[in-house]
Parts: structure tokens; sequence; C-alpha cells
């Protein structure tokens, strides 16, 4: 792998600048009140009377209205002079979620909140990326956003272990999801007060529907590459569910639940820990070798699954792979979005980039649970292991071919 140098000119900005961490802290905080109703939410809809089937419902159309969200968030982020109000409305909105979820009758009011939630988190993310990017130079925006996403997954580390003391002190699943709403105004506190644009840019007025064309031959290669290891990018769950079919029978159910919640907070332990590392790493190296990398640990979780690991060592390598591989894809992703794409229709670029691995991950995660269901667990994880390696080949082909400099801005 070539090793790049960076940029060593003394009078360079830092990175570390308030907008970084404003942005950072934003991701905390929403998290934990993200992962907070998370926790709770199958109890707390039983306690309302409603069946399993209103769980999947509930998840399912808000993650396809978030995806959607988060195409016209970019494309609006970008036709506004300023990003920040968009992003800060966006966490405003989301914070309003858990106050009407705590005041649900009905599911059908917990849909709403949901739906409300996730629309929120759709139209504020485009232009998240896009402030986070403009906001340190180049050469240096690997490690601002791993250092996000790191921030952002300590929140789903900190929520499950927040959520056992509420409840171990008494308190009902309806004051836990009202209680999130406090670290979510927090979010928007840390993007009003902390988080600062880049002043004169001139917004673009691109129709919607024509906003995909605008891209160049290299970003459309590389969102295909992406979308292709993406359907078979499976959700994390499956892991969950995994862990608690090998050890139910040997620990007994409330063990093997128990046993299943920590794997998978080692897992959120490796996904923290490794996007910053991957992200700084991603301004020394070729970012499409480090996401090679993160798409192979992911393979290599996979290949766990197929390979039946029946003991807690091989489970706890096999979340450790997973949290390894996302935490790696997922910051320098967005690193390399930034680097193909310039300043103005960046927002468009990440609204883009949000459409195809969210459409990535559900196909893949429907089909996998279909396959898995009727065909048995080799030809489910097989599936996506074929897509996982496609991907893999296609951008360690991009890496071949001459580096792209960063866009300014």
């Amino acid at each position: 792998m070539k090793r790049l140098q960076p940029h060593t000119n003394p009078t360079r900005r830092p990175w570390l600048t308030s907008t970084v961490l404003g942005i950072g802290l934003a991701s905390l905080f929403s998290d934990l009140s993200h992962e907070t109703v998370t926790a709770v939410l199958p109890v707390y809809l039983a306690s309302l009377g409603a069946a399993a089937g209103a769980l999947g419902t509930i998840e399912g159309f808000a993650d396809g209205l978030s995806t959607m969200a988060k195409w016209i968030g970019g494309w609006l982020a970008d036709r506004r002079q300023h990003r920040k109000p968009l992003c800060a409305g966006g966490y405003a909105f989301m914070a309003l979620a858990p106050v009407v979820i705590a005041a649900a009758g009905h599911w059908f009011t917990v849909l709403g909140g949901r739906v409300l939630a996730w629309i929120s988190r759709g139209f504020r993310t485009p232009a998240r990326k896009a402030l986070l990017a403009e906001a340190v130079p180049p050469e240096l925006r690997g490690r601002a956003f791993g250092l996000e996403r790191a921030m952002d997954t300590t929140g789903a580390i900190l929520a499950p272990l927040l959520v056992l003391l509420l409840l171990h002190t008494g308190w009902s699943h309806r004051a836990v999801i009202l209680c999130s709403t406090i670290p979510a105004v927090l979010a928007v506190g840390a993007i009003v007060l902390w988080v600062k644009e880049t002043p004169g840019r001139v917004p673009v007025q691109t129709p919607l529907f024509t906003s995909f064309g605008h891209f160049d031959a290299g970003f459309k290669r590389y969102l295909m590459a992406v979308g292709v290891f993406g359907l078979g990018d499976f959700a994390d769950t499956f892991y969950i569910l995994y862990a608690v079919s090998v050890l139910e029978p040997l620990k007994g159910a409330a063990s093997a639940a128990t046993l299943s919640v920590a794997l998978y907070t080692l897992h959120n332990v490796f996904y923290a820990s490794f996007s910053y590392f991957g992200g700084w790493c991603a301004d020394y190296v070729n970012k499409r070798w480090l996401l090679v990398a993160g798409y192979s640990a992911a393979a290599g979780a996979a290949l766990c699954l197929i390979g039946g690991v029946e003991n807690l060592a091989g489970l706890a390598l096999m979340f450790a792979l997973g949290g390894l591989g996302v935490g790696l894809y997922e910051a320098v992703e967005d690193a390399l979005a930034a680097d193909l794409l310039p300043n103005e229709i960046r927002g468009q670029g990440y609204g883009a980039l949000a459409v195809v691995t969210g459409l990535g991950d559900w196909l893949s995660s429907f089909v996998v649970g279909w396959l898995w269901a009727g065909l048995g667990l080799a030809v489910a994880f097989g599936y996506a292991i074929a897509w996982m390696l496609a991907g893999i080949l296609m951008m360690a082909y991009q890496s071949r071919q001459p580096a792209i400099p960063a866009r300014k801005g």
C-alpha cells in the first residue's frame, strides 16, 4: 500500500475546530437519545398491546422514509446559502420525537414519532456532512469524519447502559423515553453554539429529479462500488439473532439474551475505536484500500456465520470483525466522497450516497432474512458474501486508477 504524506505546511488550518467538535457532540447526544428509545421500544410497544409485526412496520416504514429524506435533504443543502439552519432544524425536530412516542396510547402514535425522528435525521445528515467536509483542510478530513463516527457510536454504547441504570432504579419505559429528550436537546445546542459555516458559498439551483446527473464519472463509479457491496451488507441484528440461537441451548434464554447484548456492545466498542483509527489512516493512505480492508472485515464476519461458530470466543470474533469493518468503512466512505465532490454539490452527493447505502441495507437484510428462513444459513450468507466480494473487487480495481486530487472547499 503506497504511503502518502500529509501536507506539512505549518500554516494549514487545524482540523479539530469548534465545528468538528460541535458536530461530534451533536452526533453523540443524538445517538444517545435515539438508541435509548430503540432499547426500550419493543417492550414499550408490547405494553401498548402491539404485536411483533408492529415493530417491523414501524422500523421498515421509518427507514424507507429516512432514505428519501436524505435525498431531498442533500438537494436542499445545496440550494441554500446556509446549511447550518437545515442541520440544526433536523436535530430540533428529532428532539420532539421522544415526546410524541412517550405520549402514545396506541402504536400508530409511536409510528408517527418514529417517522418524525427518521425523517428529521434524513434531512439533517447531508447538510451535517457537508458542513464537516468544508470545516477542515482536505488532507485532514479523514480524522474529522472518523471522530464524528466514533462519537456517534459512543452514544450507542452509552445508551443501553443508561437504560439499564434507569430501569434498575425504578423508571418506567415511558419515563425513560421521555428522558431521552434531554440529550436530543443538547444535540441542537451543540450545532447552534459550536458549528460555524464557511462564508461566501454560492448555492446551486439544481432540479431535484436531475440532481444525480450532475456527478462526474469518478463519483458515479464510486457510488456503484459502494452500492454493490451494500447489497450484501446485512443489518447487525442478524449477528444478534445468530448469537441467541447458538447460546440459548447452551446457556438458557435469559443468559443468551444477556450475552448477546454484551457481544453487541463489543461490536460497538470496535466500531467506535476503528472509526477514528480508520479516519486517521485515511489522511495517510489510499482511502479506497482502506475501504477494501473494511469491506473485507465485514465479509470475514459473514464467513463466521457460514462457518457455524458455536462458542463464545468465535462469536466474539464475529462481532469484533463486524464492528471493525463498519468502523473503517463508514468514516472513510464519507471522507472519500468529500474528495470526489465539489463543495457546491456536496450535499447532493451525500444524499445520493445515503440513498445508495440505505437501499442496499434494506434490500440485503430483506433478502438475507427470507433466504435464511427458507433455504438456510449457508445460502443466505453465501448470497451476502457474493455481493460483498463483488464490491471489494470493484473498489480494489478503482484503487489502481490514478488518484483524483481532493476538491477544495
